[in-house]
């Protein structure tokens, strides 16, 4: 029988059923509501913006409204983990997920602006809740490649996804500035599914034997803070292109939208594309971060030294390329550090450093460019940045373990 698949006792065997390819179709679903609530409004701003005019604070507040989720996600994604490993994952995610849909619609029939940042707070605190349990589901449901291979592809969903919902956010636009927010219903049809097609998880076999065998561990705080804070430079990195291609665009004199909507669509694929080659790669190939990071530095270097389109677009797909690996590699070694006991727990300050991250991505960029003198340079500078990290990535791994052994090999 397949590592993926870990038959549950049979005093058990009401409660669970070996995980297959459904659930993990229905988890990759889910892992997509949050992205949709990234991209879906920011082609509408302008058009919010014109309609609440009149509300003091408007132009700060409006941007706030698509921003406002990724940050309460980051700040409660912890305790949705804590919530997770003491009150189960199935039932948390079907509530959040009846919950996202419920408040993501409610700006269809609100008038009021600040009404609508707070269902717009609630969106994120059900998007903290759902990209955890869906993530930690993956680690409950599956194990070794094949788990590696799930979570690899539930970040190649994320990134297509983020593509095809700019769009559609743009079309449902083009009619009212409203319209988009109709695509958050489609957590109503997911969530009965999800009731209904995810088995209740069990510890697998080998961790009720280890359990049984040595007394619980401690929670690995050092070791998930590391990863944690690499994470959220990680999330700088992976979110830099998406959110500054257009601006520097602009300052090479493109402001096609058709142009920007074409690039973008370009690096998007670039990100799918390291995220199919993750899942292609030998398990001890997969967590070379030094290799990845200095991938994304090349790129981003490329695309500060840009003074043609041909060669920012090349920057940006070798730095896609990176990030596409980058986000897998990053959460299957949270992942590699934890038990089923500690799996919600663990993967929530996983999920919050990497909202954080999101969250921070341009305040970074913005914090640079000044000193730096223009956008393209900010962004070279955090290529630097990167390229200093791969390298004491690299040392701190060659002092940690000989290069020759097999710990090393995985580095």
């Amino acid at each position: 029988m397949p590592a993926a698949v870990v038959p549950p006792p049979r005093d058990q065997a009401h409660e669970t059923a070996a995980a297959g390819r459904l659930p993990a179709v229905v988890l990759m679903a889910g892992s997509c509501l949050p992205v949709l609530g990234a991209v879906l409004l920011a082609p509408v701003l302008p058009r919010m913006q014109d309609h609440f005019d009149g509300v003091p604070g408007s132009a700060a507040l409006v941007p706030v409204v698509l921003t406002v989720p990724a940050l309460a996600l980051a700040l409660l994604a912890p305790f949705a983990g804590m919530i997770v490993d003491r009150l189960g994952r199935k039932r948390l995610l079907v509530t959040a997920t009846a919950l996202y849909a419920l408040c993501g619609t409610a700006p269809l029939w609100l008038d009021s602006l600040h009404a609508i940042l707070i269902s717009r707070i609630l969106v994120g605190i059900a998007e903290a809740a759902i990209m955890t349990v869906c993530t930690t589901l993956i680690g409950d449901y599956y194990s070794g490649e094949l788990r590696d291979r799930y979570l690899a592809l539930q970040a190649m969903c994320a990134s297509a996804s983020a593509t095809v919902f700019f769009v559609l956010g743009g079309v449902l636009g083009a009619a009212d500035w409203r319209a988009p927010f109709w695509l958050y219903a489609v957590g109503l049809a997911i969530a009965p599914v999800m009731a209904r097609v995810l088995p209740t998880p069990l510890p697998s076999q080998r961790e009720t034997e280890t359990a049984e065998r040595i007394p619980r561990r401690a929670f690995p705080v050092r070791r998930m803070a590391g990863t944690c804070l690499l994470t959220v430079f990680g999330a700088v990195v992976f979110y830099t292109v998406p959110v500054e291609m257009a601006y520097l665009l602009d300052d090479l004199g493109t402001d096609s939208t058709r142009t920007i909507g074409a690039v973008t669509a370009v690096a998007s694929a670039a990100t799918v594309l390291g995220s199919l080659v993750f899942t292609r790669l030998s398990p001890n190939r997969r967590s070379r971060l030094p290799v990845l990071f200095a991938l994304c530095a090349a790129g981003f270097l490329l695309m500060g030294l840009a003074d043609n389109l041909p060669l920012l677009i090349a920057g940006a797909v070798v730095n896609c390329v990176g990030t596409g690996l980058l986000l897998p590699s990053l959460v299957t070694r949270a992942m590699s550090l934890l038990g089923f006991a500690d799996r919600g727990r663990g993967m929530g300050l996983w999920t919050a450093a990497f909202f954080f991250g999101q969250f921070l991505c341009p305040l970074v960029l913005l914090a640079g460019k000044e000193p730096a003198g223009s956008l393209a340079s900010a962004v070279a500078l955090l290529g630097v940045a990167a390229a200093v990290l791969a390298a004491a990535l690299f040392t701190a791994a060659r002092r940690v373990v000989p290069a020759h052994s097999p710990e090393g090999a995985r580095q």
